[in-house]
């Protein structure tokens, strides 16, 4: 019994092993099926709501799309000489970033402070940093290289909703499995919803405190939150990074401080409070579990997986808990407040 048992589960973690080695090699098919997988699930209601309302599918599906490419078309035309701009005047930042370094090492000797300076250099390098800038800001506009065919998959999407788990109920010959799926989109589709006006309410507090500050391409800084507060813990911490040492270099050290600080308040307040209390706990997962899901998906699908690994772990955890077997991979997977809600 236990010989099966091992072999059982050494096939079992093989199969596991070849299909992400699968996905991982055919990211290029997976992330923009995955991109209009959410996006769908974000514009739902809406096409749900027009449907309510008596539209024909059709005419719901128009109206819902319309808007969406026309805020997408809006938005690019904003960021895109943005992007351009900053990028094309990346070396003349390199440059001011290494004379504002110089001039925080003469104040720190003039104090007294004797700092190595090649050695910290070698570290914090000005021409690494701000390359890293640059390629955050062009990460962002790189997922949407397969803009037509996303939005392709969207459509179809939208008009297959509606009979999805049916269908799979059926194919399957399992009554419960389209619980199961209506449980998956259920709390995916309220956690997208609510963290996309979150991260919304988010952007537009940077926008308005960025043009009140002066920072250059406040728009751009603002997509860039909205975009990267998807991402759980460091989000907030990476769509800072490129604002606060373009305001170092624009603006003095004062105004990256309060940049710094505003960035700070704006994670504590929405990231510890606002959100905990919209979001309530219906993720039902672990911190640690969280932190290690950014990373594996983020390796296994890149920026995209960074971004959808909170609705990807929550998927997997539900499909966990539906089966006997693998239930305590969904527990493992849990917080404690489930294990007390539980007891």
């Amino acid at each position: 019994m236990k010989e099966r048992n091992f072999g059982y589960v050494f096939i079992v973690c093989a199969s596991v092993i070849i299909i992400l080695a699968g996905i991982k090699s055919a990211s290029e098919i997976v992330v923009p099926f995955l991109l209009s997988l959410f996006i769908a699930i974000i514009l739902s209601p809406f096409y749900n709501y027009f449907n309510k309302k008596g539209l024909p599918n059709a005419l719901s599906l128009t109206l819902v799309m319309s808007i969406f490419v026309i805020f997408l078309l809006l938005v690019a035309k904003l960021i895109g000489s943005s992007v351009q701009e900053f990028s094309s005047n990346i070396y003349i930042y390199e440059q001011q970033l290494s004379s504002s370094f110089d001039k925080l090492f003469e104040i720190f000797t003039s104090m007294g402070f004797d700092l190595p300076k090649s050695e910290l250099l070698s570290i914090i390098d000005p021409k690494q940093i701000m390359q890293l800038s640059s390629g955050i800001v062009q990460g962002i506009g790189s997922m949407f290289t397969n803009g037509f065919v996303i939005l392709l998959s969207v459509i179809f999407m939208l008009l297959e909703s509606e009979h999805f788990t049916q269908r799979i109920a059926f194919a399957s010959g399992d009554r419960g499995m389209k619980e199961n799926i209506q449980e998956i989109v259920k709390k995916i589709k309220r956690y997208m919803v609510l963290k996309a006006l979150i991260s919304l309410f988010t952007a537009l507090v940077i926008y308005v405190a960025l043009l009140l500050i002066g920072t250059d391409y406040a728009f751009l800084w603002a997509v860039l939150a909205f975009m990267l507060n998807f991402i759980p813990n460091i989000g907030s911490i990476i769509a800072a990074i490129p604002v606060v040492l373009l305001t170092l270099v624009q603006l003095g050290s004062l105004s990256a401080a309060i940049v710094s600080l505003l960035y700070i308040v704006i994670n504590v307040v929405i990231g510890s409070v606002i959100e905990p209390k919209v979001m309530g706990k219906d993720l039902g997962l672990s911190t640690l579990v969280v932190f290690l899901s950014l990373i594996f998906w983020g390796w296994l699908l890149g920026i995209v997986g960074m971004l959808l690994s909170i609705p990807l772990t929550m998927m997997a955890k539900i499909v966990f808990d539906s089966n006997r077997e693998t239930k305590f991979i969904a527990v493992l997977l849990g917080s404690a407040d489930n294990l007390v809600e539980k007891k």
